[in-house]
């Protein structure tokens, strides 16, 4: 298994760590069933192989639009939707409800749909 590589181990807490190269191993394995080269799936994703091979080793010191670019080459990346989404953000409910009975302006949320044709 690769090494992760981190940029400032100091600081990054262990459970990021953890988050990325599972995530890493993830993409790695969804790459080798499908049977795509490190090549074309860095191709896809507009990214470099020696980038694609730092998302695999998880990486916490990459872009997390690699990781985005990776899962979208593959047709995972919908998975990422629901992350941080309010339904899933139990405590964000609270707060929210909380502000709004004090009368505090609620966040400003996009509803524009967004699309990758370009």
């Amino acid at each position: 298994m690769p090494k992760t590589t981190i940029r400032n181990p100091d600081r990054t807490p262990a459970r990021t760590v953890e988050v990325a190269a599972t995530l890493g191993r993830n993409i790695a394995l969804a790459r080798k069933r499908r049977r795509l080269r490190l090549a074309d799936v860095a191709e896809k994703a507009g990214i470099t192989i020696p980038t694609l091979r730092a998302v695999e080793a998880g990486n916490v010191g990459t872009s997390i639009a690699a990781y985005i670019g990776a899962l979208w080459a593959l047709g995972l990346e919908d998975g990422l939707i629901p992350v941080a989404a309010l339904e899933f953000d139990p405590e964000g409910q609270i707060r929210e409800r909380a502000a709004l009975r004090r009368g505090l302006a609620q966040p400003r949320i996009s509803r524009t749909p967004l699309d990758d044709d370009f």
